[in-house]
């Protein structure tokens, strides 16, 4: 999909109520559904966080309630993955300073002291 398109839909899904927004997804999961289409990849927490709000949704939760529930889901996700970031940095550092120390040693020959000559 083009830029173009993309902010197109974005503009017309803004002016939308929540329910209507639902009803936009439940069309385009037909829609995917129809066509035998591969639905878009998500990371791990992102497919959990869809399929709690689609159990809502399915259990009629109210939408407000879903709505609290899904940012409060958002903010638990942003921060597992600044976690799992400083996670990955930790260990890089960990690694590369591993590595510095082994190519230290392997660079490091003893010096031979130097004799005056007698």
């Amino acid at each position: 999909m083009n830029d173009l398109l993309a902010e197109r839909i974005r503009r017309k899904l803004d002016t939308l109520t929540d329910e209507q927004v639902y009803q936009v997804l439940d069309y385009v999961e037909f829609l995917e559904s129809k066509y035998a289409q591969r639905a878009a990849g998500a990371p791990a927490f992102q497919k959990v966080a869809e399929t709690l709000e689609d159990t809502l949704r399915a259990g009629r939760v109210p939408l407000n309630i879903i709505r609290g529930t899904m940012d409060t889901v958002g903010k638990a996700g942003k921060f597992l993955e600044g976690l799992a970031a400083a996670g990955k940095a930790a260990v890089e550092d960990a690694t590369r300073k591993q590595t510095d120390k082994v190519t230290d040693k392997a660079t490091d020959k003893p010096v031979e002291e130097s004799k005056p000559p007698a």
